[in-house]
């Protein structure tokens, strides 16, 4: 029979030929969907500057576009002989090679690979000391992680020049690569000093002598666009550690010849050289020598007048950066200093998120196999059997693919029920089709279109019975669904009972992908939350309540996008318990395409955390009320918003180590968390009874499903944070669930 409400004239199909005017849902929806795209781009901007960030950390550490190869024996048949056997210090002005030498009892003290922060400061103290100057060849990325080293050095007087970003042999790298190598570091050098030089030393060079016919197109190139390519005389060879007493002597030219002297201060542990440059200070001093930079060397050789010399000439190499050049420089050392404090900080990150997400899957495994054994014992029992009928609310807004078989699975309900449809305005005759199916004990309830919690309370305000069913127009329930999920009931502490629902149309790809959250992500959740008596949801597919705590709690509330949530956290702190029956099963069709996914899940995530902040105050709660706010919210934020939130770390910085550093290892550890999901979901799909073979999806939904499931959770965190809201908005269904499936 059909029990009108207030004066509600049911809908006046559209006229032939005229477009159907948007209910008021719809255009809610339609302006909502609007609002929400800026939000779901911002989302996978976030998502996109934090691979931003780690690609440059990775490319900072030489982890990404690394090239370890460096190039020895190849032959020098191409290369001038009186470049060969001449000085160090290498240009071509007007094209031509020429080499400087240094002059006798003259040397160059250079030093490569830095700026380190532990061993740089030291040799700029023992320099500036012994007002000695030195000439640094500083690796790029090391420049822009350490700006304020450089800073120091170029003010102390010293000098530097281009050791290449990433410290490759540039003889392997192509013509862009090589640009590259040189632009970056003299952006670099300009951000964090606001300088670029015109001396350059290659990585893994040494003497003129060792220039090769693969090497020295890569000088003449350099050499055309005002590059001084820098060698060396004499290698103290300080990175073998041989011993101080042998730097010094390895370091020292013979018989009071002038020369260009390499140290390093970087690249590994530098103690001995530390230890060993003021030593041969001294030592050199004694000799009779001096000590003067590259430019030094060069402005002296030139002319009376044709150059700078003495103290100016010490730096000639420097130039002052620039317009582009400068602020591109700041803006690169900015960036870095970026991914310096990101990147340990999301390391620190992944390291929390994967303990907790271990912690989680053992306490699910650990306290579900407990729900199990104790809620299937044969003598476990919640009371005396519940017997009395009790009320079914179905909510349907244009559900007319699917009222026909939800209601007629409830016509085979085995426990007695009077069916309420509460027909939230629909137009396309949803509420017509359930009054013509003729079925006993059903009745239609119309109203205008006010949205689902509306529709629930109507249906609670409709309902004879003391206990309330609530289900989804689009849920079909087997015909002992509603006698497992009513007898908890019996149990007088007991406010309302979570049941299983399950998807329908699991053959397809999304469907199977779906089966397996809900099985293992969505069941074995309750499960341990049952036990520890804080059940955050009781699913709007399958749950069911005490009318007066539903009314003591003041009904569903529009709040929040997840009324079921806000709901069942209510009753927690109404002092209500919330429990979970496993054999109260319900079929529900799950959301056939992306786009549908999105919305649903969007609707789920963001509003769970609209009714977590609604109910923050549960965390003062005392007594049995604030049960809730000691465990359960805790718990659900860590593991349903921080972890989620997170858990793509563990992606990224998988597909990261892949790429950049050890693909097998990486690999391993992505296959043993792999593993434990899939024992995890084993035990899940043994205790639903579910057949094993929808495991094979796992791998392709860990790859590809659970991916858009954290993008999801990122644009509820954006929306959350800007403020945005987004009503209740209606999936479009196909009527595919039409009977309890079977398990299989």
């Amino acid at each position: 029979m059909t029990t009108p409400t207030t004066p509600t004239t049911p809908p006046t199909p559209p006229a032939r030929g005229r477009r159907r005017a948007p209910s008021r849902m719809e255009r809610a929806a339609g302006r909502a969907a609007a609002l929400q795209r800026p939000r779901v781009l911002l989302a996978l901007l976030l998502l996109l500057a934090l691979t931003c960030v780690m690609l440059l950390d990775g490319y900072l550490r030489a982890e990404v576009g690394g090239d370890q190869r460096v190039r020895t024996g190849a032959s020098a048949s191409d290369v001038p002989d009186d470049v060969l056997d001449g000085g160090p210090i290498l240009s071509f002005p007007g094209g031509q090679a020429t080499t400087v030498s240094v002059p006798d009892k003259t040397i160059v003290l250079t030093f490569d690979d830095g700026p380190d922060p532990t061993w740089t400061p030291q040799v700029l103290d023992i320099l500036e000391k012994y007002d000695v100057p030195g000439t640094f060849f500083l690796v790029g990325s090391m420049v822009a992680r350490h700006p304020g080293i450089v800073r120091d050095l170029v003010e102390q007087g010293n000098e530097v020049g281009v050791h290449t970003f990433t410290h490759v042999d540039l003889s392997y790298q192509s013509q862009a690569r090589v640009t590259r190598e040189i632009e970056q570091t003299q952006l670099a050098l300009a951000g964090a000093a606001g300088i670029t030089t015109t001396l350059f030393r290659a990585p893994y060079s040494s003497q003129t002598d060792a220039i090769d016919n693969y090497s020295w197109p890569v000088y003449e190139s350099l050499g055309a666009d005002g590059y001084t390519s820098v060698f060396v005389d004499t290698d103290s060879d300080d990175w073998k550690r041989p011993g101080v007493s042998k730097i010094v002597e390895w370091a020292t030219p013979e018989d009071g010849e002038g020369a260009s002297v390499l140290f390093h201060d970087a690249g590994g542990e530098r103690s001995q050289t530390i230890e060993a440059l003021p030593k041969y200070i001294e030592k050199m001093r004694a000799k009779g020598y001096t000590f003067t930079t590259v430019s030094g060397v060069m402005a002296d050789q030139q002319p009376t007048g044709a150059g700078p010399a003495g103290e100016q000439g010490l730096q000639a190499a420097h130039h002052e950066a620039t317009g582009a050049t400068l602020y591109e420089g700041k803006a690169l050392v900015a960036a870095v200093a970026v991914a310096e404090w990101t990147v340990p900080a999301l390391s620190v990150g992944l390291v929390i998120v994967g303990v907790a997400v271990m912690g989680r899957f053992a306490m699910m495994l650990v306290l579900a196999r407990r729900h199990h054994r104790q809620r299937n014992r044969r003598r476990f029992s919640w009371g005396p059997p519940v017997t009395g009928p009790v009320s079914v609310i179905v909510p349907a807004y244009n559900e007319k693919e699917c009222i026909e078989a939800t209601l007629r699975s409830l016509a085979r309900s085995t426990h007695p029920i009077e069916i309420i449809v509460v027909d939230d305005g629909s137009t396309d005759g949803t509420a017509e089709i359930a009054e013509s199916l003729g079925l006993p004990g059903v009745r239609v309830v119309r109203q205008a279109n006010a949205g689902k919690p509306a529709a629930l309370n109507n249906g609670v305000r409709h309902a004879r019975y003391d206990i309330v069913v609530m289900m989804d127009g689009d849920t079909v329930f087997e015909p002992d669904t509603v006698r497992h999920l009513v007898q908890p009931f019996a149990d007088p502490s007991v406010g309302a009972v979570a049941g299983n629902a399950k998807v329908g149309n699991r053959r397809t790809l999304i469907g199977a992908w779906q089966h397996i959250e809900y099985v293992m992500g969505f069941n074995l959740d309750r499960r341990m939350y049952d036990l520890l008596r804080c059940m955050p949801t009781i699913p709007g597919a399958v749950g069911a309540f005490r009318r007066e705590a539903v009314l003591q709690v003041g009904g569903m509330s529009d709040d929040t996008l997840a009324e079921d949530t806000d709901i069942t956290i209510a009753l927690h702190r109404a002092g209500r318990r919330v429990v979970y029956e496993e054999h109260a099963r319900a079929w529900t069709e799950a959301p056939g395409s992306l786009g549908q996914l999105w919305s649903q899940r969007y609707r789920w995530s963001y509003g769970t955390m609209q009714a977590l902040w609604k109910h923050r105050r549960s965390l003062t709660d005392k007594g049995p009320s604030g049960r809730f706010g000691r465990v359960g919210m805790p718990l659900v934020v860590l593991f349903q918003v921080v972890t989620p939130v997170f858990a793509p770390l563990i992606d990224v910085f998988t597909v990261y180590s892949m790429l950049f550093v050890d693909f097998r290892a990486a690999l391993l550890a992505w296959l043993a968390v792999l593993g434990v999901q899939v024992v995890c979901a084993a035990y899940a799909f043994r205790l639903d009874r579910e057949k094993y073979r929808y495991l094979l999806m796992m791998p392709l939904q860990q790859l590809a499903y659970r991916q858009m499931m954290y993008l999801v959770l990122i644009h509820s965190c954006v929306t959350a944070l800007t403020g945005g809201r987004l009503r209740w908005q209606k999936l479009k269904r196909t009527g595919e669930v039409g009977t309890p499936a079977g398990t299989g």
